[in-house]
């Protein structure tokens, strides 16, 4: 396979300036990524049976997929290696993306401990979140040194501020300077992000004067501390949809749950209903 000739690990231009945050809508459709300009959020292994490739018409970013990998099997099954070489062909066949996520270990506790939450079954790794840590970091700098070249974002984890501190100093006591990190990825705040605990860890590690990325968050979080943020992304449309009637016009399908032109009216209400001096770039496209 040809290997793209450059790949830098500063975000190309049209990237939201300093201050500015950028609102990836996620999405399981990668065909998407040829009929909107908005800026898109994709698991990787999304694109692991392509035949037909996409170019992609806007800015969008890669999840390593670890939920739904520790959800299932309690362990990462997708070695460093093949991850590097599935990034590669993404960037090759699609387009530059702004950066992808590194494989690291969520620290929630379903995730830990396993049992039935919310419906869903997690098996549980059934290690300490300080054993998470630990490999989250290792893993970065497994990857790192597979591909310096390619934009792989770390990722922070924790449960709590102090927890978030010490996977600050694991990064800093193996040498990756977070502060010079295009982006790095805020984990395991998802199900927090509206509490004044989730924007008390937010707040405290935008302290540090890194280029935060928020997963999954939605309206409630990003009022709170959107500002805060470099980027964020969400796929709460889909479940908004999942309990409404379709779109008028939309007869083919029973609910939008699976529909772009609803995805990208939920992100235009979601835009509107956040302070405007908070909104910064969240209606970005490609250069905006």
């Amino acid at each position: 396979m040809t290997q793209p000739t450059t790949l830098p690990r500063a975000l190309p231009a049209g990237a939201p300036a300093a201050g500015a945050m950028r609102f990836y809508l996620t999405t399981h459709k990668r065909h998407w990524l040829r009929l909107t300009d908005v800026p898109l959020f994709l698991k990787s292994e999304h694109f692991d049976r392509a035949i037909k490739w996409d170019q992609a018409q806007g800015p969008y970013a890669i999840d390593s997929g670890g939920f739904m990998e520790l959800k299932n099997k309690g362990t990462w099954t997708r070695p460093p290696r093949q991850y590097v070489d599935d990034l590669r062909r993404i960037w090759e066949h699609v387009g530059p993306y702004d950066w992808a996520a590194q494989q690291d270990w969520m620290c929630e506790d379903a995730i830990i401990h396993g049992g039935t939450f919310g419906g869903q079954h997690f098996v549980g790794t059934h290690l300490s979140v300080a054993e998470h840590q630990r490999r989250t970091v290792a893993n970065f700098l497994e990857l790192r040194s597979l591909a310096p070249d390619l934009r792989i974002a770390p990722v922070l984890q924790g449960r709590s501020i102090p927890e978030y501190e010490r996977c600050v100093e694991l990064f800093e006591k193996v040498g990756v300077d977070l502060r010079r990190e295009p982006v790095v990825g805020l984990g395991s705040v998802c199900r927090l992000q509206s509490t004044r605990e989730g924007a008390a860890i937010v707040t405290a590690m935008a302290a540090h004067g890194f280029k935060l990325h928020g997963f999954g968050f939605k309206i409630l979080g990003l009022e709170r501390v959107g500002h805060l943020l470099a980027s964020a992304d969400s796929a709460a449309w889909s479940s908004h949809a999942r309990r409404r009637p379709p779109l008028p016009g939309h007869t083919t399908h029973k609910n939008c749950a699976n529909c772009i032109d609803y995805a990208l009216k939920w992100r235009e209400r979601v835009i509107s209903a956040i302070p405007t001096h908070r909104q910064t770039l969240l209606t970005d496209r490609r250069a905006a």
